[in-house]
């Protein structure tokens, strides 16, 4: 059974998904992980994964990722049908 998931997309990555703030993606699971919506992510927005993902599938050291309000740091991390996941990159400045 697939579920349907809120993504809010930092500013950073929004020209991925054509200026959108948040976007709803479905990840194909009985048991969804954080990583399925990233999967499903790049499926409709290809590149995206990569800009939060490093090559050892590790969120990337200056990407926040909340999914109910949580941090979540682990892709394999299980997932509530419904959650918002919201993916927030860091600032910089001075």
């Amino acid at each position: 059974m697939a579920a349907t998931f809120p993504v809010a997309i930092p500013s950073q990555l929004r020209s991925y998904t054509a200026g959108a703030a948040r976007v709803n993606v479905i990840a194909p699971s009985e048991a969804p992980r954080l990583r399925d919506v990233f999967a499903a992510l790049d499926a409709a927005y290809p590149g995206i994964r990569f800009r939060i993902l490093d090559e050892a599938g590790h969120v990337r050291p200056h990407i926040q990722v909340f999914v109910a309000m949580k941090v979540e740091r682990d892709p394999a991390a299980l997932l509530s049908p419904g959650d918002e996941v919201m993916i927030v990159g860091a600032l910089s400045g001075g």
